[in-house]
């Protein structure tokens, strides 16, 4: 009996594998000392952490503003959420472009190699101007939900049609307060963080008074750094609602007034706060005074870096400790009572120290039209032998280009492990400034967030989890149908096949909510498949394929959008830059040359293989079979044919008819096996024993390759679906032009690109030092050169730079 494992099971088990290894879960020596600390809390999440990797998404986009008819590049990194070490845990991104109103206008399947992949978006010249968002996720990122997923915001200018805002009033504005540690409790002293935003989710300066329910001022505030700001105030019993009045401070003298959250009769207040440049001070009161004893967790990105227990005398308790004991990054602060309840959160930002330190210096302060460009990179600090995998665009810097996204660090440590979208993220590092600390403390508290519940790590059983990682390809996921409604039943084999002359069969069993799971091999670009159900197990239902990508969106808003007449020079320059671009270059766009393929069959080398062509041809199956097949045995009985293959290492006969594929699509009626035109038959090839395939148990194998491998007219059963399935997207390549003869610098073909440079394909190892050539074109003015990398060794890291390109006087 031969044997091979590839199915949704395999699947599990290899993944489990691959995790601990791959992510540093296995727990750390602190941790096993602390497995039963806090009442067994730090062993309840050391063991979350091991079921529920943190897996993280970066893309890096050649630029944010795009006409459209331009092509979108991005280069896709992906790091657990811990240490952000590459994590090859999955091997396909799901790549999107959204709407305003979340609908998806471009969706793609990106492979990834090494925890990294490449991909690109031409953007149809129909598609409307407006700001669109760009997310991106893996199977097993929809677990946790979609404020997980990478997002991006970008602008599309579409200059043939007229165009306005895509939007309502952009003056729509709203206030949200967060009280401190959670909730507001009537009697105790409470810090409660504001934030002021306009319709887009920027935030708007303002000020503002908190009265009571009789209209008396109780505090006052004023924001700060990004419509974020803070306040204190004691809630008084019997005392409800609170209103806050607010002035926003946007030249239209615009008021709004909104409620504070309701205070709690009881309960906990939670107070942090720096009382020295390496030391913080926690502060936790209570409505009781009776002594009780509390549980302190401090955690970053699901790894225990702090515990304590707090023993509250007189309904008070404080702790201090040194940052250093919370890992770089966003920590959380979460308290516990001694029943294990958590009561009250706290986020808290370190900046790392560590980071990948690039450089990148062109050989010329300033270059002609059609110059050469020759950039040195570099990573000074990288030890030898770490290897880090870097992505450069270089783009052309307008009024229109105003929008900074995050790097790649300011990503990974920061705005990831937060909601909604952060402004100006970069600010936030800067350790040494007061101000900066400030505004990442009001961030902390007004888009905290966690990507679980403790509900779900303190479970007796932790809850089933609905997507698989994918290791080694896309898992297709079906559904049992009836009459067009889902069926629950287990057990079911049922077949994914692609009519090809690679054979690439695979198989799953039906879960008993009557989901199968399908493990295809990573296929590139669009294939016909066949998904048909074992028809000896159920010969009634049909099968659904469900789409893998996710239908939750979060709840950010989008910036506006509006063309405005300030830019009516840089629409019409871009307009002719597009225009220009896709007459004279459009002809140079291609894919990238295909990677070489496995040819070998699914079952490996067979027992038997014939080239038709090889022997004497007949016109009937049934005689080549008798003729020179010696494995396979044609048995005539009432309902018709029957094939039996002979076990030659048993020496018996197999009862029971064999595995038959034509092209790699299952065949199970052997009249229409028989029926099959051997002329059109390149190859026959058997298996003359079991064959043990994923969730199936074959009696021997037949294989019947077309010279088309296109199924040759054959029809699959009623029953069968077939569609066509789109693969991970196929790879192009960057085209720019080269002017290295005086020739090619005197072509009368115009050079208008935007764009002038994108490579996702970099690497530096150590500290050495790599070239980077590239052209300017025709176009004068000022550049942005960007670099992003990821080392191996968790380092993440960016640098960026501006050339001068002037005409020649």
């Amino acid at each position: 009996m031969r044997l091979i494992m590839w199915d949704s099971t395999s699947i599990r088990r290899a993944a489990a594998g691959l995790l601990a290894p791959a992510l540093g879960l296995l727990a750390t020596a602190p941790a096993r000392a602390q497995a039963d600390s806090l009442g067994g809390l730090t062993g309840q999440l050391s063991r979350f952490e091991q079921r529920d990797p943190h897996e993280k998404l970066y893309l890096h986009l050649d630029r944010p503003v795009y006409l459209s008819g331009e092509t979108m590049w991005f280069k896709v990194y992906a790091a657990e959420g811990t240490h952000i070490r590459p994590l090859t845990l999955s091997s396909v991104a799901y790549v999107e472009v959204l709407d305003a109103s979340h609908r998806p206008v471009l969706q793609a399947k990106v492979g990834l190699k090494n925890a990294v992949g490449q991909g690109a978006f031409p953007l149809p010249t129909s598609l409307p101007a407006g700001t669109y968002q760009v997310r991106a996720y893996t199977s097993w990122m929809q677990n946790f939900g979609p404020d997980t997923y990478f997002q991006t915001a970008v602008t599309v200018i579409n200059t043939a049609t007229a165009s306005g805002s895509t939007g309502k009033d952009s003056a729509a504005y709203e206030a949200r307060f967060f009280p401190e540690g959670g909730n507001l409790v009537r009697g105790l002293r409470s810090q409660v963080a504001v934030k002021v935003t306009d319709r887009a989710g920027r935030g708007v300066p303002a000020e503002g008074r908190v009265l009571d329910s009789k209209g008396r001022v109780v505090a006052t505030f004023a924001t700060q750094h990004r419509g974020m700001g803070r306040f204190a105030f004691t809630p008084a019993e019997g005392q409800q609602p609170y209103t806050a009045v607010l002035t926003l401070g946007n030249g239209r003298a615009t008021a709004l007034t909104r409620p504070l959250p309701r205070p709690y009769d009881s309960g906990y207040v939670l107070r942090l706060e720096e009382t020295s440049p390496t030391q913080l001070t926690l502060t936790v009161s209570a409505s009781s005074r009776q002594p009780e004893t509390l549980y302190l967790l401090g955690h970053s990105r699901q790894q225990v870096a702090l515990t304590h227990r707090l023993a509250l005398a007189d309904g008070q308790a404080t702790y201090t400790f040194d940052k250093s004991q919370l890992l770089e990054g966003v920590s959380h602060l979460t308290l516990f009572t001694a029943d294990r309840r958590p009561v009250c959160e706290r986020l808290y930002f370190r900046p790392p120290t560590r980071h990948l330190a690039l450089s990148a210096r062109a050989d010329k302060a300033q270059y002609g039209l059609r110059e050469k460009v020759q950039v040195q990179l570099a990573a000074p600090g990288q030890a030898a032998p770490e290897t880090a995998s870097l992505s450069m665009a270089v783009y052309q810097l307008d009024s229109l280009n105003t929008t900074r996204p995050a790097s790649i660090e300011e990503y990974l440590w920061l705005a990831a492990d937060l909601k909604g979208d952060v402004e100006d993220a970069g600010y936030y590092f800067r350790e040494t400034d007061p101000a900066a600390r400030a505004a990442a403390d009001n961030l902390m508290l007004t888009q905290g967030w966690s990507r679980w519940r403790w509900e779900d790590v303190l479970a007796p059983k932790p809850p089933a989890l609905a997507f698989l990682p994918e290791p080694y390809g896309p898992v297709v996921t079906g559904q049992l149908t009836q009459n067009g409604r889902p069926v629950a039943r287990a057990g079911v084999t049922a077949y994914l096949a692609s009519p090809s002359r690679l054979l690439r069969l695979t198989n799953a069993e039906s879960s008993a909510d009557g989901r199968l799971r399908f493990e295809l091999p990573a296929p590139v670009g669009p294939h016909d498949i066949v998904v048909q159900a074992d028809p000896e197990q159920d010969s009634t239902s049909r099968i659904a394929l469900l789409d893998p990508f996710s239908t939750r969106y979060a709840t950010a808003a989008l910036p506006a959008f509006g063309l405005m007449p300030a830019f009516e020079q840089d629409y019409a320059r871009r307009h002719l830059q597009a225009q220009v671009q896709r007459v004279f270059t459009d002809r140079y766009r291609r894919y990238a040359p295909a990677q070489p393929v496995d040819s070998t069959a699914f079952f490996g080398r067979a027992d038997e293989s014939y080239l038709l062509d090889k022997y004497t041809r007949f016109k009937v199956m049934e005689e080549v079979l008798r003729e020179y097949v010696p494995g396979v045995v044609v048995r005539i009985r009432k309902d018709g044919f029957h094939l039996l293959v002979t076990d030659r290492a048993n020496k018996v006969l197999l009862e029971k008819n064999p595995m038959v594929l034509l092209d790699g699509v299952p065949v199970f009626d052997m009249n229409k096996v028989m029926a099959i035109n051997p002329l059109k038959v390149q190859k026959l090839e058997v298996i003359d024993s079991r064959y043990l395939h994923g969730a199936a148990i074959y009696n021997g194998l037949m294989s019947l390759t077309t010279y088309k491998g296109d199924l040759e007219g054959y029809q699959p059963d009623a029953r069968a679906l077939v569609q066509q399935y789109e693969g991970v997207q196929r790879q192009r390549e960057f085209y720019a032009p080269r002017y290295e003869t005086a020739a090619e610098k005197t072509s009368r073909l115009p050079d208008l690109r935007n764009l002038l440079y994108w490579n996702p394909n970099l690497t530096l190892t150590g500290a050495e030092t790599k070239p980077v050539e590239f052209y300017t074109g025709d176009q004068a003015g000022r550049f942005l050169v960007v670099l992003q990398g990821l080392s191996a060794n968790g380092l993440a890291g960016s640098h960026s730079f501006v050339l001068d390109v002037k005409p020649a006087l």
